[in-house]
């Protein structure tokens, strides 16, 4: 994989990376999951969101992590955000990955191999269905569509939070949902940029080993991701050249 000369270290000649770990209460997995990233060998923001739970003393354990804190809780897009703006001070994307044990942090390596020579993308971890709960594949499938009708890429996992951003592009896109829907918005908005979306497959854990833990609320979450995608719909119908793949600016070159 090659890149522009300004998104590498001077040193080495790679692409510089650090990953996010967004926690709310994941004080049983957290540490575990920061463990395997620190062991990737890059840098390590864990942003604790406001959690209530002894997170805060199983991450002072961890050595090699970087912990920032919200006072309250913010919502995850509102953890993502923090932590990208910070890894951005040290490195040009930022591999995301949830702080519930879901996703092995190994697995980076596959998104990594992901991008394209020479293009900055968002990817995006594909994981597979067969054991995921069947709420969890209509809830996919319904996000995926509406994605599709905002504009964005036609994907198959759009609610993945295992990913890595090209920074600081995305922290460009102007991204207003600070909780959940930040994940599907920026999908959308990357799209009219014409910052590329692309998929690796990688593999997920859905509570074989231990109960999962999800902070996910169907209701709310329903009307938050309604509120959302009307928005993206709305500004999409009244904005032609969102329409028009030569009225976006391509930054992914």
């Amino acid at each position: 994989m090659t890149t522009r000369p300004e998104f590498v270290d001077g040193r080495t000649g790679q692409p510089r990376f650090a990953v996010v770990i967004p926690t709310y209460n994941h004080g049983s997995r957290v540490a575990a999951v920061a463990r395997k990233a620190v062991s990737l060998g890059y840098p390590v923001f864990v942003v604790d969101d406001g959690s209530t739970d002894d997170t805060a003393l199983r991450l002072h354990w961890v050595s090699g992590v970087h912990v920032l804190r919200h006072l309250v809780n913010r919502g995850k897009g509102a953890a993502l955000v923090a932590g990208m703006r910070k890894a951005s001070e040290i490195a040009d994307y930022a591999v995301t990955i949830d702080a519930d044990g879901q996703h092995d942090p190994a697995e980076a390596l596959k998104l990594m191999a992901a991008i394209p020579a020479n293009r900055r993308v968002i990817v995006v971890g594909c994981r597979a269905m067969a054991d995921a709960p069947w709420t969890s594949r209509k809830g996919r499938a319904f996000s995926n569509f509406w994605v599709r009708v905002s504009g964005g890429p036609k994907l198959a996992d759009t609610q993945s939070g295992f990913r890595i951003y090209p920074l600081p592009e995305t922290l460009d896109l102007g991204v207003a949902a600070r909780r959940y829907q930040f994940e599907v918005e920026v999908l959308a908005k990357a799209a009219w940029q014409g910052i590329a979306v692309v998929e690796a497959a990688i593999c997920a854990d859905y509570g074989s080993a231990l109960p999962r833990i999800s902070h996910f609320h169907p209701f709310i979450d329903f009307m938050r991701n309604f509120g959302v995608f009307s928005r993206l719909i709305t500004r999409r119908v009244f904005t032609p050249t969102l329409w028009s793949p030569a009225g976006r600016r391509d930054r992914s070159r």
